[in-house]
């Protein structure tokens, strides 16, 4: 169980981690300064959730002793705690990021081309960040369920089915370039969040067996 759960997870974060990248550079109708700036802020905002990775996994695991030792409810509080945990950080996080968008970027580059591509797409996927605390932790609380495919699911369609659909519509039909395809990432992000959520005030998950 605890190998599935594991699996489940690393292939959750790898969609994340590679289909980013894949839609600044497949869909966005970029110049070379675009996909550069928008390359750089991709791998800082992976670099700044990394601590909320590892508050998500957390939960996974307060959920899978608590359902063990037949605690359902305190499993439940484990997880709110942690959400509520993920969601400061993260607010904090984004509003630094928000705020110091430029910054960042100059870190990398001294190009203003390139930085002000990057500088947008730290502001609006930034954003969303308080949404991603509280969806990580959600999708993560299945996992240590022992419930593998709603998370798998989740990400499969917010991500590959949602997300791709809505960067090719905002970036070229609508004409709004990057700032679409950093757009289609938090509404992506955004869905996956509100999916989670529903799918975890049901409660289905509860009556796993771990």
């Amino acid at each position: 169980m605890v190998y599935i759960c594991i699996i489940s997870q690393w292939f959750a974060n790898l969609l994340n981690i590679v289909l980013d990248p894949l839609l600044i550079f497949g869909i966005g109708p970029f110049e070379g300064f675009g996909i550069t700036g928008a390359a750089i802020a991709i791998r800082i905002i992976i670099f700044a959730l990394l601590p909320s990775w590892g508050l998500s996994n957390a939960a996974a695991t307060l959920v899978g002793q608590n359902l063990g030792a037949k605690q359902p409810k305190r499993a439940e509080r484990s997880v709110w705690a942690t959400a509520w945990i993920n969601m400061i950080l993260l607010a904090l996080v984004g509003a630094v990021l928000m705020l110091f968008s430029d910054g960042f970027i100059r870190l990398f580059i001294d190009d203003l081309e390139v930085i002000a591509v990057g500088a947008l797409g730290l502001r609006i996927i930034s954003a969303g960040f308080i949404a991603y605390g509280l969806g990580m932790v959600m999708v993560n609380a299945f996992n240590g369920a022992g419930d593998t495919m709603t998370p798998t699911w989740i990400n499969v369609f917010c991500f590959w089915l949602f997300e791709i659909p809505v960067a090719w519509l905002l970036a070229i039909p609508a004409g709004m370039n990057e700032s679409g395809v950093f757009l289609a990432i938090v509404a992506a992000e955004t869905l996956m969040t509100l999916l989670a959520w529903w799918l975890f005030r049901r409660g289905s998950w509860k009556k796993k067996i771990v």
